[in-house]
């Protein structure tokens, strides 16, 4: 039997040509060069695959390129190049460890299905990465994980009636036949009839023994992705141009899929904010950032911001009850009275000329999950716990509204359009204190019943005005909380639309007129609740859940999915302090500012402020983080953001919200090694609190047992 040959183009066609003239043989024989042409080949098919995929993602999400030019774009494919060979190598691991082995090297069937199955995987994720991108603005990551941890009903749901899952199908199914077949084929060519008696070279096991260890000094250095010593290929090494969409273009989605779920099971919770600071200067820090003249600290010792709000008796309201309404998916870069066209929020612009707007309000994550835990406990979303709400650390009492409230014999409501055992609100909100919920299964003869998420916003706000108005005539005051749901995907809108639907906007058409939908529904319940007795001494306060996608993304934090609107209405509200306020804020901000309209003292470790008793020329803070295991932070101020990516270093930004939002890098700030100091102080403090069970009012062993 001769020796294996230089593998090659013309050793291909002539074993072709070979097995074509002659019947196929009972038995066969591979060579090591055979084989190693077969694990290259196979290697090429994914790679091609990979860069296909790739493509796919860029012209599905077309919109995002935005200024990046041809050769950003290019480098992009590039990067991907090397992240690609490194899944590439995973992949083919078999395949080169088979090299030891005469027995192994002829498993070709095995080896087969082996490649097959796991392109058709890598397949079916980069199918639904193309809607998942467009959602999120991020590859594959931790969210993946939280929704299938959610209902699965619920889920599958969602997926069947907001996606074309037949179609994707359908591809995949078609595409995982192609691969197949193309795997097939290329074991064919590389493959020899049996020639009994006669011993190759290629399978003594010395030369095996040397071909194995090359082939995996290779491996190694292919998977390592980069010959600089120190750490391998990391995803900080796809951020090389300008355009956010380029650098996430050039990850791929598999293995940030795989990083996360390394995070996501880990026992050691690697992805928990670590401390840089000492932690005296850190807590110092803190209290510097949150408490005001009007605070007092209390056990000091053992809390890191527990204090006493005394609010100025001039900056109380004449107020009885509030009212907090979650608008989901409520994007400030569409809402008309911050500057957008489109008149997507006229019901809104109009409550904003009656109210208090600020311009500048974040969410503190990019997930209801996150919105609600921050707006109604006032705890911010810290890395390893952005899905508190269902971890053990949630069952611990913040000092949110449930507790500060239910203390002064409030009563309380949740209306809700959907289940409330999804993201365990029921759980985590009568843990808190909340005690009456209306959810979906509460609703008789609703208007228009989604099969996924529930009724529509019409139908909660209608119910929500009969129970407030019940409530009203009871005589306690009360606190509610209403959360939208229409706008999201696939979005809970009766057939007969009572606005126009939105258009000229592309692939948000669909998002917007759900957005004007809920903002109509929005009107509707203010409408009705004007004709009721309780709304001449109730506080209402209208916050977005978090934004959504857009053409334009500003920053590696990609600033606007975190912009919502903050619109406070209340008697005498708009005279005492305005109609606008600049000032930065996120959603931890609303119950401190919540508590000193109110008025009295209250004792809370809120971590945020009263947003209405700061010095007028305060810039404010923020500190956000995206929801999923994307562990890049940031701490916004004034027009100024500090994005801190994993990793990699801090980068300092001055932002542009409104109609022509914009961001320009900043180098050589003097503050802007104070600014990633309080960011870290902030994000290690908030953690070693959550751990040790003192972010409530009271420490957690003091705290009765329920």
């Amino acid at each position: 039997m001769p020796t294996s040959r230089p593998v090659g183009l013309a050793f291909l066609r002539k074993n072709h040509r070979a097995s074509a003239q002659q019947p196929a043989p009972t038995s066969f024989s591979v060579s090591l060069g055979q084989h190693l042409a077969f694990t290259l080949a196979s290697a090429a098919v994914l790679m091609a695959l990979y860069s296909l995929l790739r493509l796919a993602l860029l012209i599905y999400n077309s919109e995002q390129i935005g200024t990046a030019s041809a050769t950003t774009i290019a480098e992009a494919f590039l990067n991907g190049l090397r992240f690609d060979l490194r899944l590439v190598v995973y992949v083919c691991a078999p395949l080169l460890l088979a090299v030891a082995s005469r027995r192994a090297m002829r498993a070709r069937a095995l080896l087969r299905t082996w490649l097959t199955l796991f392109a058709s995987l890598t397949l079916f994720l980069g199918v639904l990465e193309l809607d998942f991108y467009r959602e999120f603005h991020q590859r594959l990551n931790g969210l993946v994980f939280q929704y299938v941890k959610e209902d699965p009903q619920t889920v599958l749901s969602m997926l069947w009636y907001g996606f074309p899952v037949l179609r994707y199908l359908s591809a995949w199914l078609l595409a995982t036949v192609l691969l197949g077949w193309a795997f097939g084929r290329l074991d064919r060519l590389t493959r020899s009839p049996a020639a009994a008696g006669q011993e190759a070279i290629g399978s003594l096991w010395p030369v095996r023994a040397v071909a194995l260890s090359l082939c995996l000094a290779l491996a190694v250095l292919s998977a390592r992705g980069t010959l600089r010593q120190g750490p391998p290929l990391r995803w900080g090494d796809a951020f090389t141009t300008d355009s956010m969409f380029a650098n996430r273009l050039g990850l791929n989605g598999s293995l940030t899929l795989m990083d996360a779920a390394r995070s996501q099971f880990s026992d050691q919770r690697d992805n928990i904010w670590k401390a840089t600071l000492a932690s005296g200067e850190a807590r110092q820090t803190v209290r510097q950032m949150l408490l005001t003249d009007s605070d007092r600290l209390v056990d000091e010792g053992s809390a890191a911001v527990r204090r006493d709000y005394s609010p100025p008796q001039e900056s109380t309201l004449p107020i009885r009850n509030v009212v907090v309404i979650l608008m989901e998916s409520f994007a400030g870069h569409y809402v008309g009275a911050l500057g957008a066209p489109g008149g997507i929020t006229p019901s809104f612009d109009r409550l904003a000329q009656e109210g208090l707007l600020f311009t500048r309000f974040f969410s503190n994550g990019t997930h209801t999950h996150q919105g609600m835990f921050a707006t109604m406990a006032c705890f911010p979303n810290l890395p390893g716990f952005e899905y508190l709400m269902q971890t053990p650390e949630g069952g611990h009492r913040f000092s949110g509204l449930p507790q500060l409230l239910g203390a002064r014999g409030y009563d309380s409501l949740y209306v809700y359009n959907g289940d409330f055992a999804w993201d365990n609100q029921s759980g985590f909100f009568g843990s808190q204190g909340m005690r009456n919920f209306i959810g979906r299964h509460d609703f008789v003869d609703p208007v228009f019943s989604d099969p996924t998420w529930g009724v529509s916003d019409q139908d909660m706000f209608d119910r929500a005005a009969e129970e407030l108005e019940r409530r009203s005539a009871g005589g306690k005051p009360f606190y509610a909380l209403l959360q939208t749901l229409s706008n999201h995907t696939p979005y809970a809108l009766p057939e007969q639309l009572p606005v126009a639907p939105v258009t000229g906007f592309g692939e948000q058409d669909e998002h917007l007129t759900a957005m004007r939908y809920a903002d109509w529904a929005l009107g509707r319940f203010f409408d009705k609740a004007r004709q009721s007795p309780y709304f001449k001494n109730t506080l209402f306060v209208m916050v977005g859940d978090h934004g959504f996608g857009s053409k334009e993304q500003l920053t590696e934090m990609d600033l606007l999915r975190f912009n919502v609107p903050l619109l406070l209405i209340a008697p005498g509200l708009q005279e005492k302090f305005g109609a606008r306020r600049d000032i930065v804020g996120t959603q931890v901000d609303i119950v401190p500012t919540v508590m000193g309209r109110l008025g009295g003292e209250v004792r809370h470790q809120c971590w945020g402020r009263d947003l209405l008793a700061q010095p007028a020329d305060s810039p404010g803070f923020g500190v956000i983080k995206p929801s999923g295991g994307d562990q890049t932070v940031a701490l916004i101020s004034g027009d100024r953001v500090l994005v801190q990516p994993r990793d990699r270093p801090a980068k300092l930004y001055h932002y542009r919200l409104g109609s022509d939002p914009a961001s320009t890098p900043l180098a050589g700030a003097p503050d802007a090694a104070l600014l990633k100091r309080e960011l870290n102080a902030f994000l290690q403090t908030a953690t070693s609190s959550l751990l040790e069970n003192t972010a409530g009012v009271a420490d957690g062993k003091s705290q009765p047992a329920r």
